[in-house]
This record gives C-alpha cells, sequence and structure tokens, in this order.
C-alpha cells in the first residue's frame, strides 16, 4: 500500500462497466443478447481526438493496467511500468483505453456473471469466445466511446493476437500495432501445456462439472496446479537459476514431501494467490481462445495473405530467452508483414526473465518501447493539442 501515489503514476482510477445492448453473434455461432464490458482509462482526449490508445491484456490480465483503484491496494496496474505520465505509453500525450474481456472475470460478462436469461452463473455455459470476438466487441465498444480510430493498439502474449487481429479486421482504425512477445498461432507444445491446465482444473472436485459457484466452492487446488504450470512457463530456466537456484527454504534437506527448495515455496506461492484473484471457468476459456487464434487459417494458410488487408504500421518485439513465444514466432509474424509489403520494425531485446519480460521494465526494452512511442506522437500531433478532459 503506497503511503503516497508516485507521480509518474495515472494515480487513482476507477473501473467503470459499459452495457450494450445490441447482440454479438460470436464465432462459435452462439449469440450474447446483451453483454457487460468492463475497462479503465487514463489520460485524456485532444482536441482532435486523435490520440486514443487501446491496451489488449494477456490470459490473465484485466482492465486494471496502470495506477491504483484505492489506495489500499498493495500493487498498482498490470502494466504500470509501460503506462503513466513520462512512461511509453505517455499519458500526458495519449488517451489510454484498457478493457477486460468478455469471458474475463473482472467485471466484464463471462463465466462468474449472471446469465440473464436463466437467472443463474453462466459458469461452463457461457460461450467459447475467441480472438475475433474479442476485437469485434471492442469495435463496438469505440463506437460507444465515439472514438473515431486508435492511434495504436498495443498488447503483449495474447494481448499481441489481438493487436493482429484488430490489422486484419478493422485495418481503417488503427494507424500503428505494437505486438510484444506474440505469436501467429500456437505450437502443439503450447496446446499441450494448455490442455494439462484445463486437465487440472476439471480434475478438481470441487469443479462441479464447472457449476462450482452454485456449490459456494472453487476448484482451488485444480487452478492453483494450471497456474504453477504456467508459471513455469512463463520464466525462463536462466531466470529461475538466477533467483532460486537449488537454494534450500530451511537450509537442509526435509527427505519429505513438502517443500524443500524456495522455487517449490515460490510456485506454491505463486499458485495460491492466484485462485484468490481468478475464476477457474475464465482460465479454461482463455485457454482454449489462445489455442483457436490462427488468423492464416481462414486464408490458405498464408500468414502473409491473412495481413494483406492490414493498414498499420508495425513494431513486433520478442525477448531472447521467452521460449513459450520464441523469437522465431515474432519473426514469422515479421516476415509475413514484409511479404504483405506491409511496413515493420522489429528487436529482440536480450532479456534472461523469459515469456514475462514484456512486463518487466527492462531498460533497453522500455527505451526502444519510449523511442517509438515518441515518434507516434511526433508523427501524429504537429502542435501542442488543447486537453479536454474525457469523462
Amino acid at each position: 500500500m503506497p503511503e503516497t501515489l508516485p507521480e509518474n503514476s495515472v494515480g487513482l482510477v476507477q473501473t467503470h462497466i459499459h452495457h450494450c445492448v445490441t447482440p454479438l453473434i460470436l464465432e462459435c455461432g452462439k449469440t450474447l443478447a446483451e453483454y457487460d464490458i468492463a475497462y479503465e482509462t487514463y489520460g485524456s482526449f485532444n482536441a482532435q481526438k486523435n490520440n486514443a490508445v487501446l491496451i489488449c491484456h494477456a490470459l490473465s490480465g484485466d482492465q486494471h493496467a496502470a495506477g491504483y483503484n484505492s489506495m489500499d491496494d498493495k500493487k498498482p496496474g498490470w502494466w504500470e511500468s509501460a503506462i503513466g505520465p513520462g512512461k511509453p505509453i505517455d499519458t500526458n500525450h495519449f488517451f489510454v483505453v484498457c478493457i477486460n474481456n468478455l469471458g474475463g472475470c473482472k467485471g466484464s460478462t463471462g463465466p462468474n456473471t449472471v446469465n440473464p436469461e436463466t437467472g443463474k452463473y453462466w459458469g461452463p455455459d457461457f460461450p467459447i469466445v475467441t480472438v475475433k470476438d474479442w476485437v469485434k466487441s471492442q469495435q463496438r465498444f469505440m463506437q460507444a466511446l465515439d472514438i473515431p480510430h486508435w492511434q495504436a493498439v498495443i498488447g503483449g502474449s495474447l494481448g499481441g493476437m489481438q493487436v493482429l487481429q484488430w490489422s486484419i479486421d478493422y485495418p481503417e482504425l488503427l494507424n500503428y500495432a505494437i505486438v510484444i512477445a506474440a505469436a501467429p498461432k500456437l505450437s502443439a507444445q503450447n496446446i499441450a501445456f494448455n490442455e494439462v491446465a484445463r486437465q487440472s482444473i476439471m480434475a478438481d472436485p470441487d469443479f462441479y462439472n464447472g457449476h462450482y459457484l452454485a456449490q459456494n466452492t472453487s476448484p482451488r487446488r485444480g487452478l492453483m496446479l494450471a497456474r504453477m504450470l504456467g508459471h513455469i512457463t512463463y520464466l525462463s530456466d536462466a531466470a529461475m537459476r538466477h533467483k532460486f537456484g537449488r537454494e534450500l527454504r530451511e537450509g537442509k534437506l526435509n527427505f519429505g514431501f513438502d517443500v524443500d527448495f524456495q522455487v517449490e515455496s515460490y510456485l506454491r506461492y505463486q499458485g495460491r494467490s492466484f485462485v484468490d484473484r481468478f475464476d477457474a471457468n475464465t482460465y479454461l476459456l482463455m485457454t482454449k481462445t489462445l489455442d483457436y487464434f490462427d488468423p492464416a487459417s481462414n486464408y490458405q494458410d498464408n500468414l502473409s495473405l491473412a495481413l494483406a488487408p492490414a493498414k498499420a504500421k508495425f513494431l513486433v518485439i520478442s525477448f531472447s530467452s521467452d521460449w513459450r513465444f520464441a523469437p522465431e514466432r515474432s519473426r514469422e509474424i515479421v516476415k509475413a508483414l514484409l511479404q504483405a509489403k506491409k511496413q515493420v520494425s522489429y528487436i529482440e531485446i536480450e532479456a534472461n526473465q523469459g515469456h514475462d519480460a514484456f512486463l518487466i521494465p527492462i531498460p533497453h526494452y522500455l527505451n526502444v518501447f519510449d523511442a517509438y512511442m515518441k515518434n507516434i506522437r511526433h508523427a501524429a500531433f504537429t502542435s501542442d493539442d488543447e486537453v479536454e478532459k474525457c469523462n
């Protein structure tokens, strides 16, 4: 809990709910007759309303990307290192929007909300949503906020996949696309990790076929295991070796099956803290959304054809030690963009933090990010626009 808020933070922020009554037809064939979108905004519109930036979150992310929801918060938003006054996504210049995707568990309509048609929790009956569905709902939300276009759409990991989908589906509505630590589709290995995570949740005796909320319980053990598995894949071997090595928690072996090593203690802590803030059905849903993402599948499995409609300028960033979405996967995106004759900049950041590096304030990474965002500002804003507060 901060005694005073940092000067380079967006400060205290509030989550808002937008209720949409226009039916949304999903790729799976089902329809959401109405739904809520939870969102936060940082910064202000300029007079021309041409400074809006959309942040797309990753699997376990949400709308709270920066600042503090209250003075009691122990931590700020998940991308505090990148969003705020003087930071790469500078809220002195940009009006920043972050949305909790449909199916999320932080205020948007999803498995842990009530289905208005039944009066019961959606639970496992909430339909499978895809990245394409998310982008469609984000575009409708954009219209509701009267945002004419995005100066940039930015995201890491699953968020970067949303950026790619935005550039394909609504090419006229974004000027810049920043894709960080992402991939054009999941590898078989990544799909396998997701399946093990799902099975650990569904095998929990408290899962109740997904109807655990009606039983006033939660599959905590299964979700904890899923998060522990996921966390291993988000870190690199070098990062784990540097942080933990083979350090013993009590300085000696206990010759049992409880915690001996510090890395075991760390993973258990990460798993236990996660189950207190995330919904198991949402985790199942998000991993399926990841598995299904493959925009090239609609274009003869040719990614350059899929990206042909794009009009945005691209920045693609990867991290050397990211083995979940390795640099080779980012280079696939870059190659396809070049084949499609798109403007693209690419950098591979030397970093030993693994996939989580995109969330970490690594100086070289933030310097590159900041320089690119400043170029966007200089290209887009020829004068100091009068700032208007967005209500």
